[in-house]
């Protein structure tokens, strides 16, 4: 599975963005999905993940009720709808898939496979 994460930028604190990621091969839709996120200096940070169904989410504590995750399996594609953005949230953010024990997964061990990254900067 190849991932391809688009749709970073800069926003002002308080506005929106979506992140979404594009993954190639015709098997994604057994992969649980997961965003993640770093900071200069900072460890990669678990930041939300979906089931292989979309039927489940979780969430970090930091953007919960601000983030959400969603999929479309039939495009392929897995997004991350932020709203509500606070400077802090500024980092580069990751999606990454896996095929897990359970329904999602939040420690980044558990992700085969990882995109590159698009950069979201959030200016107060």
């Amino acid at each position: 599975v190849q991932l391809q994460a688009s749709g970073g930028g800069l926003v002002q604190a308080g506005g929106s963005l979506r992140l979404s990621c594009a993954a190639s091969g015709r098997t994604f839709s057994r992969y649980g999905m997961g965003w993640f996120r770093q900071s200069p200096g900072k460890e990669r940070e678990f930041v939300g993940t979906i089931s292989w169904s979309g039927g489940s989410t979780s969430y970090a504590d930091s953007v919960k009720g601000r983030f959400t995750i969603s999929r479309d399996n039939a495009k392929n594609t897995v997004y991350l709808q932020m709203n509500s953005l606070k400077p802090e949230d500024t980092a580069v953010y990751f999606c990454a898939a896996g095929r897990f024990n359970n329904e999602y997964a939040a420690t980044a061990d558990e992700y085969d496979y990882w995109g590159q990254g698009t950069l979201v900067t959030v200016s107060s």
